[in-house]
């Protein structure tokens, strides 16, 4: 068993791929024609960048959200039909991690990721383009499969960091991540009510097509981590790693059920915002995502954690603050300033502990960071879609009580995985 003070490499984990593949990674006999792991080249400049791209790239997955009553207007359609421009655009993006993704483990990202941003922009100039309801559709799900950079960026960071100071970049990018969620549905609000929904996927496009640009000329000159798999078995190896690794499943889910907690939350304050006792229009609850960006942006020191190797501590007080998050905001389905406050706590905590994640997945092979991160995000895809059922369902049970109850309950479990696994798979 490990201690808290040795850390995996690749000398001591080789990621083997499929039966009859050659391994990734070194090991007995020859070796394959793996380039070397770049020396740390990241830089602050380049973290915040990484950051702000991240952000956009994601973002750009939740323009429509907030504009559907505003689309459905102008096309002439029912909010059953335009309701559906989500679902296509998270389809797209989960087949943009599955199989884009892991190409970071395989391609030079100094190139892959500018023409992700590229394609992005095309397709979300095809949103702004679109005549109808069908084009909308498809030019959304373009922008889904396309708009994948951000997570391709998150391994980059890892790479590009010393082992000081990893968990301390990839926080800050992934706080980017999530800062780009939130800033995007403020955005598209405010620009579609000046300017019409159009142009709200016009200027994304402009933004995309600008950080192409900037990321191309900033990123360093790497070389493809490996040339000995094929396509077919790169995909395959993701499920090897998920089969493989331990403490990779274990992150897995911690970051589904971190996910089901925090859709389940925000899908449910829609609700209870736009109903008795506070009736809020649209426009006032996008600006709830204020308190959420406070909470993302106080998360990313949990990344300073993992460098100091408190990481697993970190992770257990990351769902006690979940915890009581739900206790605070479960007060506040008559008090706006105890939701504001169980808003913040919760995202602190979420965000907190999704950093962590990661950073210790990125510990697991240096060599497979993609294809580590292309695993726990889909994991993460899981959660938010059973939180999203769960809020709707919970709504109609019981309301906001019941909502506050099962989310609270949902963080109870993973804080018992955490005492259950806080001396064994936790620790790297």
């Amino acid at each position: 068993m490990r201690t808290k003070h040795q850390k995996r490499t690749d000398d001591t984990a080789p990621i083997p791929g499929p039966p009859g593949e050659q391994a990734v990674g070194p090991g007995p006999g020859p070796a394959p024609a793996t380039a070397p792991a770049p020396a740390p080249r990241m830089t602050r400049p380049l973290m915040f960048l990484f950051a702000i791209a991240a952000g956009a790239a994601v973002g750009s997955l939740y323009y429509a959200q907030p504009l559907l009553d505003v689309i459905a207007g102008d096309l002439h359609v029912s909010e059953g039909a335009v309701g559906l421009l989500v679902t296509v655009t998270q389809i797209g993006y989960a087949l943009g991690i599955l199989f884009i993704v892991p190409l970071g483990d395989l391609r030079d990202r100094r190139v892959l990721i500018p023409v992700m941003m590229l394609l992005s922009a095309l397709a979300l100039g095809a949103c702004a383009a679109a005549p109808g309801i069908v084009t909308l559709a498809i030019a959304l799900t373009a922008v889904g499969v396309t708009t994948v950079a951000g997570q391709i960026l998150t391994p980059l960071t890892g790479d590009l960091s010393d082992d000081a100071t990893r968990g301390k970049a990839v926080g800050i990018v992934v706080s980017g991540i999530l800062s780009g969620i939130l800033v995007a549905r403020i955005f598209a609000g405010l620009v579609a009510s000046a300017a019409g929904w159009r142009v709200v996927f016009l200027v994304a496009a402009v933004l995309a097509v600008v950080l192409s640009g900037v990321l191309y000329r900033a990123i360093p000159r790497l070389e493809p981590k490996s040339s000995a798999l094929s396509y077919g078995a790169l995909l395959r190896s993701v499920l090897s790693l998920v089969v493989r690794e331990r403490a990779l499943r274990i992150s897995m889910a911690f970051g589904v059920l971190g996910f089901a907690v925090f859709t389940m939350f925000w899908t449910a304050l829609t609700f209870l915002l736009s109903n008795a006792p506070y009736n809020y229009p649209t426009s006032a609850i996008g600006f709830f995502g204020v308190a959420g960006l406070v909470g993302a942006i106080a998360a990313q020191s949990a990344g300073r954690l993992h460098d100091s190797g408190r990481s697993v501590i970190g992770v257990g007080l990351a769902w006690v603050l979940v915890i009581i998050a739900w206790a605070i905001a479960g007060f506040g389905g008559h008090m706006v300033v105890l939701l504001v406050l169980g808003i913040v706590v919760l995202d602190v905590g979420i965000q907190g502990q999704n950093i962590l994640a990661q950073s210790r997945v990125f510990q697991i092979s240096a060599e497979a960071r993609s294809r580590l991160n292309t695993a726990y995000i889909a994991g993460n895809f899981v959660g938010g879609a059973i939180g999203s059922v769960t809020a709707t369902l919970m709504w109609s049970a019981g309301g906001w009580s019941a909502v506050s109850l099962t989310g609270a309950g949902l963080s109870a479990v993973a804080l018992v995985l955490w005492v259950c696994t806080r001396n064994g798979a936790l620790r790297l």
